[in-house]
């Protein structure tokens, strides 16, 4: 652990933790977009189709998922089920680009949140019936294989990641947190109450791993599965039962403090 204890490290990061995750975070992140809406279906189609576009620049992550919210018709749940393959051959949908995230992804995330609301029960069923009592990599690699069970470009399957094969998958770890920790604080929404906040892996991506290296948290210096199994140990000594609540404190020293 270096120059800091543990304990040290823990006292530090709730301070941290207490600081950041409060509603004014919400504003400058793309948590924001699921939060514009109120039934439990919309908030998680929102927030799965946001985290999965959520890499570089916030500001432009939030307008390209509020573009894809617009393209929804702003009632995603509705969308998801009534949609037929004929609506999403228009120009809107197939001009859609987020980086590398084009309209022929975005037309099979669609088409698979479609056969998951409808034949899986939905995407918390989806993840509570593969999850175990410790962590939620099996549950992600299984949900990968029933997204992409349908036909699919080939392409696509780069925007879902697999701990399983060694991914970090920061923004579905991120996903996972939105949906299941207690919105005790008006950011995290706490709508799934099969899974426990207890089972989530933090988001692990440029922010947190540089702070976490610097605190002696990870020793690895890929942003992987490997990294992510260890800062997950240090997580969990910290608090068993809220481990991903530290996302904050690392997001936010890195962010914010430039730490």
């Amino acid at each position: 652990m270096g120059k800091f204890n543990l304990k040290e490290i823990k006292s530090f990061l709730d301070e941290k933790a207490n600081q950041y995750e409060n509603s004014s975070f919400i504003s400058s992140d793309p948590i924001q977009i699921p939060h514009q809406f109120t039934q439990k279906e919309d908030i998680e189609i929102a927030a799965f189709l946001t985290a999965t576009i959520a890499w570089g620049q916030r500001k432009t992550i939030i307008n390209s998922a509020n573009k894809m919210m617009s393209l929804l018709e702003n009632s995603p749940h509705d969308f998801i089920l009534s949609h037929s393959n004929k609506d999403l051959q228009s120009k809107s949908f197939l001009d859609f680009k987020h980086r590398t995230f084009n309209g022929l992804d975005f037309c099979h995330f669609l088409q698979a949140l479609q056969y998951i609301y409808k034949n899986c029960g939905g995407l918390e069923n989806l993840y509570s019936k593969y999850s175990n009592d410790e962590y939620l990599h099996e549950a992600i690699h299984n949900f990968k294989k029933i997204f992409f069970s349908i036909p699919h470009p080939a392409r696509t399957q780069k925007h879902v990641a697999d701990p399983l094969k060694n991914s970090a998958a920061k923004r579905i770890y991120m996903f996972l947190r939105w949906m299941v920790r207690e919105n005790k604080k008006g950011v995290d929404f706490g709508l799934w109450k099969t899974i426990k906040p207890s089972q989530l892996s933090c988001p692990l991506d440029l922010h947190s791993g540089v702070v976490a290296r610097k605190l002696g948290l990870i020793k690895r210096k890929a942003n992987d599965f490997k990294s992510l199994l260890e800062l997950d140990t240090y997580l969990r000594k910290m608090d068993k039962e809220d481990p991903v609540k530290y996302d904050f404190a690392l997001f936010g020293l890195s962010v914010f403090e430039k730490f």
